[in-house]
């Protein structure tokens, strides 16, 4: 039976479940648009890693990997920096997205979550 310290918070699961859906989609958006007659551009290539970075954090927050978090959260200020060069309601948005989802992978139960040994998790 697992021991209930290393349970997996609500918080954790969702936002893991976000990061996988939002980086899935993303990179979907990214194929659909990707314009095969036209030369390479090596751009496209990082705006696909940075989708496919949004899919490896939710699928590594969910393992109960600690880098997977941190790596969530400048995942998350890279969005914010970048939402600078747009309108103002994309920096509020990108900023309050941040400011919640990293109130939720901080707090006590998740910081617990996070410190257990990944090998011993559900």
């Amino acid at each position: 039976m697992p021991n209930p310290m290393h349970k997996r918070p609500l918080s954790v699961t969702l936002i893991g479940g976000l990061f996988i859906a939002a980086g899935v989609l993303q990179l979907g958006f990214f194929f659909y648009q990707l314009n095969f007659h036209r030369p390479f551009h090596y751009d496209d290539a990082l705006v696909g890693l940075v989708r496919l970075l949004a899919v490896v954090c939710g699928a590594f927050m969910l393992r109960g990997n600690n880098w997977a978090r941190w790596l969530a959260i400048a995942w998350l200020v890279f969005h914010v920096c970048v939402s600078a060069f747009g309108s103002a309601r994309e920096v509020i948005v990108h900023t309050l997205l941040f400011g919640v989802i990293a109130f939720f992978l901080f707090r006590t139960d998740a910081r617990r979550f996070f410190q257990a040994d990944p090998a011993h998790l559900p």
